[in-house]
């Protein structure tokens, strides 16, 4: 539908539309900015969350500052992207909190500065979890060895360090870049005159004067950087190698590069955790920054009114129907994926689809279901955001619950067969069960996500279905910075009560088994 829409143009078929946006100098002096700066938040997030990587898998730094560096790094990964501005827009202003500490303002945060912070740290926790993935299947006894033969630090780290993570390191930049280059959420509260193409997207689309056509050649035109990050992850594939056995190894000893590592590590944490400070700050003051004195009543009152009850009820229940839904819609496609003799290209086109909804950016996505059942009776209703955040999530808990069902002992079904059990029953008496940790891990994905995404659902929400981040992204309009902070303390504390809930469940169980 999206594709179709972009070739329209009044009643005539053909290229209009990209001729007019590729013609039009602030749309193409967007998509410049937006490749320029996504290509600069990649390097910049994929070497940090290198760095944070190794320190945590490669060095003997105390196992507390671990801890901190892994639980810290995914810390904004539980609020909403368009928070981030605001966070900083409260540090780095001319009134911020942090400005306050150093005596003077820092930089300009509007436009490229505040842009360039808040999509690193949007984009760091991601390429972290990728490199510190990839980090548990590298063999570190290959750093003693290249050691004893003879080679110096760089070349060691190089051979048996970088080399192996060739491949994901490429992943966490592709990742990093299209993150980057298809949010809405950072560039709504801080791009300023900094146009990207987003931004440019979004007014098309909602501006005084609706385009669809032009808004459908410009979302089109936003798939070419996953389209390009796709073949390149494909040509990256060529460096991958495996390791017959991994050996249990002590690390060398090495206290520069433990202080090093620790320093960066912690100072990026630490900035990170001081930027969104100000979030806990400024509703519990009087007046931020002028009168610093504690006071609950502005918080109570913001938390307890109506409207703001009435998008959270919403939140919720579009996060809660959105993780039990697409849990069970991820882990049947798994199902069929990994424990049947369905044919080959049905299993094939369930990769496919995963890997084609990981990569439509969620404005695209959203602007594609709007288009499609713009005059439907899905048009308006919760129906619709919940179909969109299924298709536009789904890729990862696909994944969970397709590699630990490829784990499982493929003997499970024969042996209920002889039993007397059908397929079915087996399935639910011995594959679920031991399940429970990955589908819990789904769930909790699903619903985090569903909590904080805004870009995949701009175009999609009313004001009967307005969430808590579309009425963040209302809020700014009124310069309600307060209001923005409590519904983003909302959004926190919900998911983190969620994260911790899935964690405290999966260790029990474990310790159970």
């Amino acid at each position: 539908m999206l594709l179709l829409n972009s070739f329209k143009s009044g009643q005539n078929v053909g290229l209009a539309n990209y001729i007019t946006v590729i013609g039009d100098k602030d749309i193409f002096l967007a998509i410049q900015h937006s490749i320029y700066i996504s290509a600069l938040t990649a390097f910049i997030a994929t070497s940090l969350a290198f760095v944070l990587a190794y320190a945590v898998n490669c060095t003997n730094i105390h196992k507390l500052l671990k801890l901190i560096i892994r639980i810290g790094i995914l810390i904004p990964m539980l609020l909403p992207t368009i928070t981030y501005g605001f966070a900083i827009i409260y540090s780095f202003g001319k009134q911020g909190l942090l400005t306050h500490f150093f005596g003077r303002e820092l930089f300009s945060i509007y436009g490229f500065n505040g842009l360039l912070i808040g999509y690193v740290i949007y984009t760091l926790p991601a390429a972290f979890l990728l490199i510190h993935n990839s980090f548990g299947y590298v063999d570190k006894k290959y750093i003693i060895v290249s050691t004893l033969m003879g080679d110096n630090f760089f070349r060691n780290f190089i051979n048996t360090i970088l080399r192996p993570l060739i491949g994901t390191l490429g992943g966490a930049f592709v990742i990093s870049f299209i993150l980057s280059f298809t949010d809405f959420g950072i560039p709504a509260s801080v791009g300023g005159t900094y146009g990207v193409i987003a931004g440019q997207l979004y007014q098309v689309m909602l501006g005084s004067i609706p385009n669809f056509n032009s808004g459908s050649a410009i979302a089109m035109l936003m798939l070419l950087p996953a389209i390009m990050g796709v073949w390149f992850l494909n040509y990256l594939e060529k460096f991958n190698f495996s390791y017959d056995k991994f050996t249990q190894t002590d690390l060398l000893k090495n206290r520069f590069r433990d202080i090093c590592c620790a320093i960066i590590s912690i100072s990026t944490v630490l900035v990170i955790g001081m930027v969104f400070l100000v979030m806990f700050v400024t509703p519990f003051v009087n007046n931020f920054p002028y009168d610093m004195h504690f006071t609950t009543d502005f918080f109570r009152r913001t938390l307890f009114s109506t409207p703001i009850l009435n998008v959270y009820e919403n939140s919720l229940l579009i996060a809660i129907l959105t993780a039990g839904l697409g849990t069970l819609l991820s882990y049947s496609a798994a199902i069929i994926n990994a424990r049947t003799s369905m044919n080959k290209r049905i299993k094939m086109s369930l990769d496919v689809f995963a890997m084609i909804t990981n990569t439509v950016p969620g404005m695209v996505l959203g602007l594609s279901y709007l288009l499609l059942f713009n005059h439907s009776d899905l048009k308006g209703t919760f129906t619709i955001i919940v179909i969109c955040n299924l298709v536009h999530f789904f890729t990862t808990p696909y994944l969970m619950a397709k590699n630990s069902l490829l784990k499982m002992n493929q003997a499970w079904e024969i042996t209920g067969l002889l039993m007397g059990d059908t397929w079915l029953q087996t399935i639910m008496r011995v594959i679920v069960p031991n399940s429970t940790t990955t589908l819990v891990e789904m769930f909790c994905y699903y619903f985090i996500n569903s909590m904080v995404t805004i870009s995949a659902i701009i175009f999609l929400v009313t004001a009967r279905t307005a969430v808590v981040t579309s009425k963040i992204n209302e809020l700014q309009h009124f310069a309600s910075f307060n209001e923005i902070f409590v519904l983003s303390i909302l959004i926190f504390a919900t998911n983190l009560c969620m994260k911790t809930c899935s964690e405290f469940f999966n260790k029990k169980r474990s310790f159970t088994n």
